[in-house]
């Protein structure tokens, strides 16, 4: 896709009375590159280079140098990541290592957070995150169950962090107010994007955001020059923050944060997720809306209180009117489809320091309430079922550092999963399962230019709603006697492995450029692995989802990248090969 930027104008100014803020700068190497970019979690604060997990961070350089249209955008060029659907704007969900389809199953093993609130979403030919890379500063992402432990069991794939822009992003040498104008231009989709970020301090202590941005593109044309049909689309987007720092030496913070997407497409495809057109078109509104709290108090005097506190609201909703095959079934009618989910984490780090070793220990709880909706004028529907997943999670992780080259970091984490389904549905009752994920990763530095690390990971993901509850009724084809609910699923295991080694140098050609490397070798052994039912010759009723008795998946990953005053360059390789047992355990 061929892309032009047109203009991107900055503008900073002095505003009210004028007052400037001093801001202090944080000490940092000549050139950073993309594997330096610092690491947030639990423990001390770390580039992504020297952790014992693979693990890619890009900032708001790395975000804006890709000049993405989509958020799959900013995610093509990161080892082991894979952007599935299509490129629609509706059409995209994420895989990682393997793990991650378009089918109701795989959107939960993969977590994907903004701004700490949990976003999931699963409709029929739609993707799974509607949002636009100018509302963000940072994107994190973490591959394989070794995540499960920080972030909700079940991750086996991973997780994906975004963190939204920031006041002091842009107040930058003191200036208490700031204003941004972008527009771009791009020649493959006769795309337009217009943007506009205000931000504003109040007083040293206090500043607000705000940004607003319109997005519009026509039919992209593939590699034969053709066009693609649905792909043409126009967005709103905004953000709303504002933070306030309060107490000794201004360490402790409140974020307040309003972020808004939305799309209103009329006569769009149907399918979002293919090129597929026998689908027809449909008129379809798309709100994602996310609200966000969070408070922090590092306590850097005090060895026992490092607290974070997040609150959050996230609120997906799809309305479907005016459908061109409206009269083949309750699919086509008109209908609004949700997800809405409140969660709220809790965790505090212990620090104790020696002559040669300092040790952090993380304790956290972590709750969310999950609410899935699909009402249309015909009534339920089978295949989406309604209801509500609630989970209580509770995690600790402690990281050991011995002389800064040895990392010992283990961690276990208890999820307790609810799932009620709606009423309306036959024969259905709540479940109530329990999910482990114990993990154990080490690094050693042997100096400064080379280390070795390793990591063994296990997670356990509880059955969906979807899994759970789905159901289709007779008539179709491919299945004679339709399908009913999978009420005796069990629930997915993941023994993952991993091992690997990291190079930094720098001063190569000048005396400020650097080059890192970091290879990553991984095996995931997946048992019981829940998957659509294959069975399609039984003439009776076979439940929508079955257990796969054991599959294997096995890689390697390589990251490189290069940085200098005047050339930088990044290497992303993942080498990957899946294997599954076609053994299915339950009835089918």
């Amino acid at each position: 896709m061929q892309k032009l930027l047109l203009s991107t104008v900055a503008i900073s100014a002095l505003a009210g009375c004028g007052t400037a803020f001093a801001e202090t700068a944080e000490p940092q190497s000549a050139v950073d590159t993309i594997l330096e970019e610092i690491v947030v979690g639990a423990g001390v604060p770390k580039v992504a280079i020297d952790t014992p997990q693979a693990v890619t961070v890009l900032d708001q350089e790395a975000i804006d140098d890709r000049q993405a249209s989509t958020v799959g955008d900013v995610l093509r060029d990161i080892p082991g990541v894979s952007v599935i659907g299509s490129d629609r704007i509706a059409g995209q969900s994420f895989n990682i290592r393997g793990i991650g389809g378009l089918a109701a199953a795989d959107e939960s093993k993969i977590i994907v957070t903004v701004d700490g609130a949990v976003k999931f979403y699963e409709q029929y030919r739609l993707g799974s995150f509607f949002s636009e890379p100018e509302l963000y500063k940072r994107v994190e992402v973490l591959r394989g169950p070794a995540s499960s432990t920080l972030y909700g069991a079940g991750a086996i794939g991973g997780v994906i962090n975004f963190t939204t822009k920031d006041g002091r992003d842009f107040l930058k040498d003191g200036k208490s107010a700031a204003v941004r104008l972008k527009g771009s231009y791009d020649s493959n989709v006769d795309g337009f994007l217009g943007s506009v970020i205000a931000a504003y301090a109040f007083n040293e202590r206090t500043d607000i955001l705000i940004s607003g941005n319109f997005r519009r593109a026509g039919e992209y044309k593939n590699g034969e020059g053709t066009s693609i049909p649905g792909s043409d689309f126009s967005s709103l987007s905004g953000l709303a923050k504002i933070t306030h720092r309060f107490g000794e030496n201004d360490e402790q913070s409140i974020r307040l944060s309003y972020q808004r997407w939305q799309s209103d497409a009329d006569d769009t495809a149907y399918s979002q997720t293919g090129t597929v057109d026998a689908f027809g078109e449909v008129d379809r509104d798309i709100t994602d809306q996310t609200f966000a709290f969070h408070y922090e108090n590092p306590a850097s005097g005090n060895p026992f209180l490092n607290l974070k506190l997040n609150i959050t609201y996230s609120d997906t909703s799809v309305e479907q009117t005016n459908a061109e095959f409206a009269r083949f079934g309750s699919m086509w009618s008109d209908s609004e489809y949700a997800y809405r989910t409140w969660s709220g984490k809790l965790e505090n780090t212990f620090e104790q320091t020696g002559d040669s070793f300092r040790n952090y220990l993380t304790l956290g709880t972590q709750i969310s309430h999950q609410t899935r909706v699909a009402e249309t004028v015909r009534g339920s529907l089978g295949f989406h079922p309604e209801g509500t997943d609630t989970k209580y999670g509770f995690f600790l992780q402690n990281e050991f550092i011995w002389n800064d080259k040895l990392t010992i970091t283990p961690g276990a984490r208890v999820d307790f999963v609810s799932l009620d389904p709606d009423s309306s549905i036959a024969g259905a009752s709540s479940k109530e399962d329990v999910a482990f994920s114990p993990k154990l990763a080490v690094l050693y530095q042997f100096n400064e230019t080379f280390g070795v690390f390793g990591s063994v990971a296990h997670t356990e993901r509880v059955p969906t709603l979807d899994e759970l509850f789905s159901t289709s009724g007779p008539g179709r084809s491919s299945y004679p006697g339709g399908r009913s609910a999978s009420l005796d699923l069990d629930k997915e295991t993941s023994n993952n492995f991993e091992a690997g080694f990291t190079v930094s140098t720098y001063g190569l050609a000048t005396g400020s450029d650097s080059l890192q490397f970091k290879g990553t070798g991984y095996y995931n052994d997946l048992k019981d692995m829940i998957s659509t039912n294959p069975d399609r010759r039984n003439r009776s009723a076979v439940p929508y989802y079955v257990n796969i008795d054991k599959a294997e998946i096995y890689g390697f990953e390589l990251e490189a990248a290069y940085d200098s005053d005047y050339v930088f360059g990044s290497l992303a390789l993942n080498a990957i090969r899946g294997l599954d047992q076609p053994h299915l355990s339950g009835p089918v």
